[in-house]
């Protein structure tokens, strides 16, 4: 009898303590976010995918075709193709191709840019049904942009 009584107060007591921590963050703010109506700020130092930079002087891309980034890069999901064109003394970039399925955000790329060609994108939502929608042609992506 003295167990079974033992055992009841043991289970009453923690079901008040239960109830006392319920309580307490009842009446505390809310701390979610409801994410598809209010949205977070993004941090600054927030990494998304590599992107390409903007160069206002030349009003063109910083990229000079060295394909450090592409040598660098530990996963192999860039690919940089240029083309040397008639009268110009340095090739041009024709597509500047980033495999995000396979890029771990090492931003080793970024760091070995020697004209700072590269930075880190602000786009934090990447959702989709294949694989392709996850190959970025940056080049692409950048002149859409600044057209």
């Amino acid at each position: 009898m003295y167990k079974y009584l033992k055992e009841i107060c043991a289970g009453t007591w923690s079901l008040l303590v239960g109830l006392a921590i319920t309580c307490k963050y009842f009446f505390k703010p809310v701390v979610t976010v409801q994410y598809p109506r209010a949205v977070l700020p993004i941090p600054p130092r927030f990494r998304g995918h590599t992107d390409l930079v903007w160069d206002e002087e030349k009003h063109s891309h910083r990229c000079i075709l060295c394909l450090s980034c592409q040598r660098a890069c530990p996963s192999g999901c860039i690919t940089v193709i240029g083309e040397k064109r008639e009268g110009e003394k340095q090739k041009t970039l024709t597509k500047y191709a980033l495999d995000f399925t396979k890029c771990s955000l090492c931003g080793q790329c970024v760091e070995v840019c020697p004209t700072d060609a590269l930075c880190f994108s602000k786009d934090f939502n990447l959702a989709g049904y294949a694989r392709d929608e996850f190959v970025y042609d940056l080049l692409q992506r950048l002149e859409e942009r600044h057209s």
